[in-house]
């Protein structure tokens, strides 16, 4: 497993981007805006990571901005923390048979949900490409939030 990134939700990209890269001194290092889906998410790296050339396998923050507004209130703004895994259900059946509900079932090959004992949500990608969709995971539900 690999630590990827911290996602938080903001209500004004320019003034977070303000914030982080002009005044904390972060960088983006990636943007990805996806208008089916409404948001965009900017990735930044700390100064030092992209000025070695690691920021790509260096752990990123995240930030999402959700084009229809929304009040996050406290603590809602925080989003995830994000996973690199080898296998995908290969993680979520050890999970499962650890106990753990898949709040988000890995029903594309590509990514899952959990959640900690403090309700902490966590992201799990695949490394590389998508696995084929595979049961029990391609028709399971969704089970409450993540």
């Amino acid at each position: 497993m690999k630590y990827l990134h911290t996602m938080v939700r903001v209500s004004d990209m320019d003034e977070s981007l303000d914030f982080y890269c002009n005044k904390l001194g972060m960088e983006e290092v990636r943007r990805v805006e996806n208008e089916a889906g409404r948001f965009t998410l900017v990735f930044l790296a700390a100064p030092k990571d992209k000025e070695s050339g690691i920021a790509e396998r260096a752990p990123l923050l995240e930030l999402t901005y959700n084009w229809d507004p929304e009040n996050y209130g406290e603590g809602r703004n925080f989003g995830h923390l994000a996973f690199s895994v080898d296998n995908i259900y290969d993680t979520c059946q050890a999970l499962m048979d650890a106990g753990i509900t898949i709040n988000r079932p890995p029903r594309d090959g590509h990514m899952a949900f959990i959640r900690s004992p403090d309700n902490i949500s966590i992201e799990l990608l695949q490394a590389g490409d998508s696995l084929t969709a595979a049961e029990p995971w391609a028709s399971m539900e969704n089970t409450g939030k993540w």
